[in-house]
């Protein structure tokens, strides 16, 4: 089933990435402008240093992080920042990748529950980000 999404999600990238290149930087650029301007404080200062935002479910209080992208970006943390769950899900809409994250942003912190329900589980590499490896989340190291 993995290697289905995979599959699909890389068709998508490169069906958007296609749509894309017929449009101009503009889209990209007013799509990296809106995600920023509703993105608060602390996850803008997580997006410019790191190409990824945490984001709190608005129903169970997890946290996920939006990586920047379009597809199978979405990754449920724990409280070390090592994955737990990978999440697939977007507009059907093709849209940059600055909107997709919003709108991802925006049904989890206002309906977690309704946008897990069709959303695409898949497994996620499972080490913390390596920007943030030796850092301290909590009382916590990650290695």
């Amino acid at each position: 089933m993995f290697r289905q999404l995979s599959l699909a999600a890389r068709w998508v990238r490169g069906l958007c990435g296609r749509l894309r290149t017929a449009r101009p930087d503009a889209s990209e650029a007013r799509g990296q402008n809106l995600l920023k301007e509703w993105l608060s404080p602390e996850q803008l200062a997580q997006y410019t240093a790191n190409g990824f935002f945490d984001v709190i479910g608005g129903d169970s209080g997890r946290r996920y992080r939006i990586h920047h992208g379009a597809a199978m970006n979405v990754v449920e943390v724990d409280e070390f920042g090592g994955a737990r769950a990978g999440w697939c899900f977007m507009p059907r809409a093709c849209l940059v990748a600055g909107d997709v994250m919003l709108a991802q942003k925006i049904a989890l912190e206002t309906n977690e529950r309704g946008t897990l329900a069709i959303a695409n589980n898949f497994t996620p590499d499972r080490r913390p980000h390596p920007s943030r490896r030796g850092q301290r989340i909590g009382t916590h190291l990650l290695r």
